[in-house]
């Protein structure tokens, strides 16, 4: 009977590197000690060892012994390695034993040592079917038939000798846990014993498709339900089939995906099925704990029954974030929410205009903190830079060449590049975009993007005001311009859908930077959204109050075209002529119209050319209609005539109203600021003998000086963690501290051990005492001799507060502290917790305060220059008050010299145009530039 050879699984450059490494495993196990006895002997010196060598004249003998005795040294840990190695790779135990300060050797031993080990699996393979054909002899064709259990056997053989398929191990990320969200860090923690391996598994699927039919993008951003590669060593994780489709390993398992954590399914060479063997990881997790590391130690109880889990218990607890109802879709809508943090900084900064000494601005609370920390969660600032400038940038680009913007119906904003979809196809875009596709996409890179001159570009209309997220797909998102379709737009869905995608819409095209003025008009969704900004959005209850101002716009851009001599509103934008009437007026409609406002619709849309508007309008079936914007249960959006289905961009009416409480913080004088309490720590350190054990610095750029040392990839976190602490003198539990620092929820095993680095970091007082104190019950806290300048800036307004004289000294020495911007530096997507904590807004308060009292009190002293001083103190973190601006112009008009003056309200014109407030100024402000320099004069040294 013929027997079947087995498919090989090490090709020959496998076998190369075998050898290879064992040469080199050889050479370096027997041939550093040969070389070393030859050519310098023994390293232990004739006469033995004695306290006399330290003493010994140094000569270049010596020097070679003592560098033999250090390769000695080397070689001996090198073995270590290897052994350590060897012993791992036969007992398959998984990750080995760490040899102490032998990093980067014991990774070349690694090395080494797998690949030797690879060689002789591959010969073991092999050899038992070398051996079987060498001692078989021939039997008699009689025997063969007549011994059936002969043949049985040698059919198990066979069976057993079927083509052995590649395997791959896979995690399938768990749904959410209440409000706990798996992140890569965890993945890689429970999965392979350390979470900063989390940047193996993001690279090993980066870009890659997931079933749900989007990539990889950002390592902070996975969903429930993909699909993740997992390096070779991981446990707790399923083994599959090579080349199985990751849609089709998430639809092998029925009650996808909860019942797949804590459960490896082997794959079956046998049977080409997979197997419902399960392991319990806590012996993985012994040998971890075997090894010495106890960071390494994780213990998971994972079910060892067949019968499937009702609920999965998370390894180590999870600290859960604060963040009750994270508004998730609101964290999604990157455009929007950078819109929406844009419109809010403004609204702040007006609110700054009214306030009053011992004041400070409002601070969120409950849902409106939620909302603000969602939205600081998923904002892309950079995304909307892009595609404002760069829409921006071609319009101007098109004027110059004489040309008119070519019909964008559709928009493709991606972290590398940014797509028009045009029609017709033209392959002569300007530079810096460029022509793909024959001319039916024009694309902007990234990078020459985001090099766009600004400054350059403030006074071109933007070509495509429009243009609002349909949704997600591909890594990216996707824009549809709503001129574009010439008519109305259906939207049809559920109500409660087509209410969430409208509302949407509503807050994107109210907040974007890529629109200049415009009407937005919304029939049927919430009148306080009209609080988002007031200036462009009203709210009415009926098609009917809306559909007169609709008719009145249309027809007064007709007429403006006619005026004009243009064809298109596009051609009027590029040549910038009657810049006002191509401002649009959208609608945006929850309500179906009856039969009489259908048919006012259908007229509004019988122009057939773009015109300043856009109508999306609920309803089953429009007649008329221009496009249908189809939304499925599940939220996915899609425009059939565009051949576009994404993910669809949804803010259900329980967020919208999170954003509107956001909102209602804005409006409304401040809240009264309590009196600084005494501190004791605090007031022992401003003696000039104290000498702080560390310093945190956050009235400025964060600075942590800390005398323990930490990997450079672990400091920000750490970082973090220590300003907590620093702005909560009070102390603060775990898990507060996980909740603050982790948003969307930490295992309290990776939460304690960023603590325990923290603090290792910190070190210790003089006394002995560890600079990040537990207290009794459980609460951290920084010691006495952590100096910070946050506290100390406390207490010394408050010495001045008490000083009868006023406390000049006092205030002048609390302004040394400050540097710039609170917490200036912090990285995106960190300190979400500032969004829901008064530090935002009580550290301006007390600082401009400060600086503002001190201003006075040196004008009063004929010290002119020295109130200067004191407003350029203040303004370095607080910029935006106004009232620090008027202290800085009266004490440099006291001090006589107009020229000092006129600098510093060119420098306030121009901080003014850069902020949200876009030039304006309070009137109070203004009335005093006039008082101090009139304008005929400002004008003549201008």
């Amino acid at each position: 009977m013929a027997t079947r050879q087995p498919t090989a699984e090490r090709s020959p450059a496998d076998v190369v590197l075998g050898i290879l490494a064992i040469v080199a495993l050889l050479g370096l196990i027997a041939g550093v000690p040969y070389g070393l006895l030859r050519f310098f002997g023994s390293p232990i010196p004739e006469g033995g060892l004695s306290l006399s060598m330290l003493t010994d004249e140094v000569r270049l003998g010596t020097i070679l012994d003592l560098l033999s005795i250090l390769v000695w040294l080397a070689w001996l840990q090198l073995v270590a390695c290897v052994i350590v190695e060897l012993w791992a790779g036969i007992r398959n135990v998984g990750v080995p034993s760490r040899v102490p300060f032998a990093g980067g050797t014991q990774a070349l031993a690694h090395r080494l040592v797998t690949a030797a080990l690879l060689l002789f699996t591959a010969a073991a393979a092999v050899t038992p079917l070398v051996t079987a054909s060498v001692q078989a002899k021939p039997a008699p064709v009689a025997t063969a038939v007549a011994d059936p259990s002969a043949m049985q056997q040698q059919a198990r053989e066979d069976r057993a000798l079927v083509p052995v398929k590649k395997a791959k191990k896979v995690y399938v990320v768990q749904p959410p846990a209440g409000r706990h969200h798996e992140s890569l860090w965890e993945i890689a923690d429970k999965c392979l014993g350390d979470g900063r391996r989390y940047k193996e598994v993001f690279e090993l699927n980066k870009h890659r498709v997931q079933p749900d039919g989007t990539r990889l993008q950002i390592s902070d951003l996975i969903r429930p339900g993909w699909v993740l590669d997992m390096p070779d060593d991981a446990i707790n994780v399923h083994t599959v089939p090579a080349d199985d489709d990751k849609a089709e390993i998430l639809s092998g398992h029925e009650d996808k995906p909860s019942s797949l954590d804590g459960k490896t399914h082997h794959f079956d060479a046998k049977s080409d099925a997979k197997s419902d063997a399960t392991f319990d990881a806590k012996s993985n997790a012994k040998a971890g704990a075997d090894q010495g590391d106890p960071e390494d130690t994780r213990e998971f109880r994972v079910p060892v029954s067949k019968d499937k889990p009702d609920h999965i218990d998370r390894p180590g607890g999870v600290v859960e974030s604060p963040l009750a109802a994270l508004p998730d879709f609101l964290a999604a809508a990157s455009l929007a929410a950078a819109g929406l943090l844009a419109a809010l900084g403004q609204r702040r900064r007006v609110q700054l205009w009214n306030r009053a000494f011992g004041r400070r601005l409002p601070q969120p609370e409950g849902d409106a903190a939620l909302a603000e920390m969602a939205l600081l969660l998923g904002a892309d600032p950079y995304g909307t830079r892009l595609l404002d400038l760069g829409l921006r940038h071609l319009n101007r680009a098109l004027a110059e060449q004489g040309r008119t913007p070519p019909t964008v119906y559709g928009t493709f904003l991606s972290p590398g590049h940014l797509d028009l979809w045009i029609h017709p196809a033209d392959r002569d875009a300007p530079a810096p975009w460029v022509a793909v596709d024959n001319g039916s996409v024009w694309r902007l890179a990234a990078g020459d993007g985001h090099r766009l001159p600004e400054d350059a570009l403030a006074g071109t209309l933007a070509p495509y005001p429009g243009m609002v997220s349909l949704g997600t797909r591909d890594g990216g998102r996707v824009l549809v311009d709503l001129e574009a379709a010439h008519g109305v737009i259906n939207v049809r869905g559920r109500p409660h859908i087509v209410a969430a995608a409208l509302a949407a819409v509503a807050v994107e095209l109210a907040t974007n930077r890529w629109s200049d003025h415009m009407r937005l008009i919304l029939v049927g969704l919430s009148p306080d959204l009209a609080l988002i900004a007031p200036d462009r959005v009203t709210v009415v209850p009926t098609l009917a109050e809306a559909l007169p101002e609709l008719e009145a716009r249309t027809a007064d851009v007709q007429r403006a075209l006619a005026a004009a001599g243009v064809g298109s509103v596009l051609t009027g934008r590029c040549r910038g002529v009657y810049g006002e009437a191509w401002m649009p007026t959208y609608l945006l409609s929850a309500v179906p119209p009856n039969p009489a406002e259908a048919t006012r619709l259908a007229e509004l849309a019988k122009t057939g050319s773009r015109l300043a508007s856009g109508y999306l309008v609920a309803g089953d079936d429009l007649p008329g209609a221009a496009w249908t914007w189809d939304l499925t249960p599940d939220g996915r959006a899609s425009i059939t005539a565009l051949g576009l289905d994404v993910q669809g961009q949804l803010l259900p009416e329980q967020q919208y109203h999170q954003v509107i409480e956001l909102f209602r913080t804005t409006v409304g004088d401040g809240v009264p600021m309590p009196d600084p309490e005494p501190s004791g720590p605090v007031s022992a350190q401003l003696s000039a003998s104290f000498r702080p054990a560390a310093e945190v610095r956050v009235l400025g750029p964060i600075e942590v000086i800390a005398p323990g040392p930490i990997e450079d990839e672990r400091r920000p976190i750490c970082t973090e963690l220590v300003c907590y602490l620093a702005t909560h003198p009070g102390g603060v539990h775990p898990r507060v501290l996980g909740g603050a620092l982790w948003p969307r929820g930490v295992e309290e095993s990776v939460r304690d051990a960023v603590i325990a680095r923290a603090r290792d970091w910190l070190g210790t007082d003089r006394a002995g005492r560890p600079n990040l104190v537990t207290e009794d019950d459980g609460r951290l806290s920084l010691g006495p001799e952590v100096a910070v300048d946050w506290q100390i800036f406390l207490e010394l307004a408050r010495l001045a507060a008490a000083d009868p004289h006023g406390g000049a000294p006092h205030l002048a020495r609390a302004l040394t502290v400050i540097r710039g911007p609170l917490l200036y530096g912090r990285p995106p997507g960190r300190y979400v917790w500032l969004a829901g904590d008064p530090l935002a807004f009580e550290v301006p308060a007390r600082v401009a305060d400060a600086a503002h009292r001190l201003s006075e009190l040196r004008l009063a002293a004929a010290d002119p220059r020295g109130g200067v001083d004191a407003a350029l103190a203040g303004l370095r973190l607080a910029d935006g008050d106004e009232t620090l601006w008027r202290d800085l112009l009266r004490a440099a008009h006291a001090g006589g010299d107009l020229n000092e003056v006129r600098h510093w309200v060119d420098q306030l014109r121009r901080w003014a145009a850069a902020s949200h407030l876009k030039g304006r100024l309070m009137p109070e402000t203004e009335a005093l530039i006039e008082e101090l320099l009139p304008t005929p004069a400002y004008q003549q040294a201008g």
